[in-house]
């Protein structure tokens, strides 16, 4: 069996074998590789001299070496040459292989970012179209200075304040830290009802709003069309207070949540502030110039939002009574007829008289989405629990649900014909919401369809609000009559 060196392909005359890659080589060829590079040629594992291993063949008797002018000499100036061919050409065909794995690797990079590229650029496109939406659809005027009105603290006279003072960086971040509290704290709570008889007929010549005590819900606020706020207690069955001081009708109430402080707006343009305990105003915020008509308490409990027929938006501080900033549509300038906090504080919602819904960002002032669809004056608009849905109600006879993650209406509950709608209210879960008006609807969410109808008010529903984990759902209407519907 004859050698054949692993370099030439040839047999060699000095055969040796390398101990690194069990290869037979001619030494002299293996020789002058590893003064090169000092490596195997086959793995390129390091390699010695002295570590080959001479193979011990029969070879013909050679002559000496001849002269440099003779036929041999010129025979071996070939044979090194041949010699230094043959090794170039091997370490040519190593550089080979290596650039086609370089190459394929290369090539297998270039299609794995081209794809990584293309999704990219599909995902800056969409987030391109979702920022067109949500850019100002209407030129809004910068918040205006209001003109100051006069502290009275003589007398017991309550305070009236009307000076805006801007929302500072700590403001802001507050509403933030609140917002991301209350995003990581929502609950899912199912809930069912059942019909009882109405428990309480209220004194009052017509309720036209109603809110209860977060801490409490066996007190109930109601505000009602002989100008006064009564706090009445359901488990008692008795008034605790009525509070007594605007002088036209009462639309919107609030309980703060953790005080015993309530408030209340009126069409004579003023906000009150009121303490329970004491059964006195202690503050009138004036921030609007004409009939307030719509009224929202800030998750953190400090701030009041409120909307006007001036075109108004304002969002003041209880703490204080000041009026922190107040804004506008010019470009639409039409009355606002509703105002709702969005659960987490950093957005809320505001009703217009031309059937528009508005959505604003609270940090930045600005309208960050509209929604047309209704064909009538919002009533009245509420958020779910969980932020996700968005009802609308107006003088359509229709109840429109909007999801704020896509910004679309994907349902309309079309209501009896000369339907109307004066509440919207979602229990705490975000698993029901209720309807109020010419009656009281219940629709279970996500498949929104009616699960309860109470007919029981023999006017119009102008108040709902659902006990903790909805164990039972309160109404107020029209008849004088305050109802409680229990588990």
């Amino acid at each position: 069996m004859s050698l054949v060196c692993a370099i030439s392909n040839e047999v060699p005359e000095h055969p040796c074998v390398s101990p690194v890659s069990n290869q037979v080589f001619e030494r002299r060829l293996i020789e002058k590789y590893i003064a090169e590079n000092g490596v195997d040629p086959m793995n390129s594992q390091p390699l010695s001299e002295e570590q080959l291993i001479d193979i011990k063949v029969s070879h013909p008797i050679r002559p000496k070496a001849p002269s440099s002018t003779s036929i041999p000499a010129i025979l071996k100036a070939l044979q090194d040459e041949w010699d230094a061919v043959m090794l170039h050409s091997f370490t040519l065909r190593q550089q080979l292989q290596t650039t086609r794995q370089e190459l394929s690797h290369a090539l297998y990079q270039h299609d794995a970012a081209c794809r990584v590229i293309a999704r990219l650029t599909k995902e800056v496109t969409a987030a391109r179209e979702a920022l067109a939406t949500l850019k100002p659809q209407a030129g809004l005027v910068a918040p205006q200075s209001m003109p100051a009105s006069q502290l009275a603290g003589a007398g017991g006279e309550p305070m009236e304040v009307s000076v805006q003072v801007g929302m500072t960086p700590e403001i802001i971040q507050k509403l933030q830290d609140k917002a991301t509290v209350l995003t990581t704290e929502r609950k899912k709570v199912r809930c069912s009802f059942k019909k009882m008889s109405g428990l309480h007929s209220a004194s009052v010549p017509g309720i036209l709003c109603m809110d209860l005590c977060p801490s409490d819900t066996n007190k109930v606020l109601t505000g009602g069309a002989d100008k006064n706020v009564v706090v009445f207690d359901k488990k008692e069955e008795q008034i605790i207070a009525t509070l007594k001081g605007h002088t036209k009708k009462v639309t919107s109430v609030i309980y703060h949540p953790s005080q015993s402080v309530v408030f209340s707006a009126s069409p004579d343009s003023t906000i009150r502030v009121w303490s329970v305990t004491g059964g006195n105003c202690i503050q009138v915020v004036r921030a609007h110039e004409a009939s307030v008509t719509g009224l929202s308490l800030h998750a953190t409990g400090d701030y009041l939002l409120s909307s006007s027929e001036d075109q108004y938006w304002a969002f003041s501080d209880i703490q204080t009574g000041q009026v922190l900033t107040k804004v506008t549509d010019e470009a639409a300038g039409v009355a606002l007829t509703c105002a709702q906090f969005h659960p987490d504080g950093l957005i809320f919602g505001t009703g217009t008289a031309d059937s528009q819904i508005k959505i604003w960002d609270l940090k930045e002032r600005t309208n960050v989405a509209n929604f047309p669809g209704h064909s009538g004056p919002v009533t009245s608009i509420a958020f779910s629990e969980n932020g996700y849905y968005l009802a609308t109600g107006a003088q359509d006879s229709s109840v429109k649900l909007w999801d704020l993650r896509k910004l679309k209406n994907f349902k309309t509950i079309a209501l009896d014909n000369n339907y109307e709608v004066k509440s919207l209210v979602f229990d705490q879960s975000g698993t029901y919401l209720a309807v109020g008006g010419s009656d009281i609807r219940v629709y279970i969410c996500k498949q929104w369809s009616e699960v309860l109808n109470f007919s029981d008010h023999s006017g119009l529903v102008t108040g709902l609000a659902f006990g903790d984990n909805a164990q039972f759902l309160s109404s107020a209407g029209m008849d004088r009559s305050l109802k409680f519907y229990s588990l």
